[in-house]
């Protein structure tokens, strides 16, 4: 199945009478259950083209379709719910709430769905066994290390069991250690829970992690290929 499906999409920034091109002619499909990176230096694009994706932002020109959909498409319940139900997010800033514990910070995006509450719990301690982090469930994000921290995030995103996972710049603020076992717990993700992931990065190391790699620069597609010899590392306790 077909989960995104761009073709020509632009993205043009105006101000007064000055026009900001920051994607120009960006052309490509990705299947439900791939596991893509997006590389690119910064002010490349990738960023933008992240809120694409993501109904955080709209295309100047071009036809973006999400399941066959295009993006005009659908009312703004319709992209609330989409967000929601169908993709998690995970950022490089981890964005946990201070004074929550590791089970509400997971549980948090169920809060706006419309999973049964009597779900939630269970829920929850699902997606932080699949990242490892039972034994901290009941600590505050302060008593975390950046990569325990991530992990909390990512199984955020996982908690509402989403087509997508779009992972922006997750390693960026942490050591190579924690790093590579960030990069590791997506690698066990894609292939045992088989989801699509797609991750942003300006990292070729972190990229090579991906199954598929769309190079971005200047604001256009210049390389879509399949990674040839991919990033594997053992995940470090």
């Amino acid at each position: 199945m077909t989960l995104f499906e761009l073709k020509n999409i632009e993205k043009i920034y105006r101000n007064g009478d000055v026009e900001t091109p920051a994607l120009r002619d960006v052309t490509f499909t990705i299947e439900q259950g791939e596991f893509v990176s997006l590389m690119g230096p910064s002010g490349s694009g990738k960023s933008t083209l992240l809120q694409i994706l993501g109904f955080l932002d709209e295309p100047s020109g071009g036809t973006y379709k999400f399941k066959g959909k295009n993006w005009n498409e659908y009312s703004s319940d319709e992209v609330a719910n989409v967000r929601n139900a169908n993709m998690g997010f995970v950022f490089q800033s981890f964005n946990l709430l201070a004074r929550t514990d590791v089970l509400r910070n997971v549980m948090l995006p169920l809060w706006y769905s419309r999973i049964p509450s009597s779900e939630w719990n269970e829920r929850a301690q699902k997606a932080i066994e699949l990242v490892n982090m039972t034994h901290r469930i009941n600590h505050l994000p302060s008593r975390l290390s950046g990569g325990e921290k991530q992990r909390v995030a990512i199984a955020r995103a996982l908690v509402t069991n989403p087509d997508v996972i779009f992972a922006d710049e997750p390693t960026g603020n942490l050591d190579s250690k924690n790093g590579e076992n960030v990069m590791r717990i997506f690698e066990d993700l894609h292939k045992s829970q088989k989801h699509t992931i797609i991750l942003i990065t300006h990292e070729t190391d972190t990229a090579r992690h991906a199954e598929r790699m769309l190079t971005i620069k200047d604001g256009q597609i210049v390389s879509d290929k399949p990674v040839a010899h991919r990033s594997h590392r053992g995940l470090r306790k």
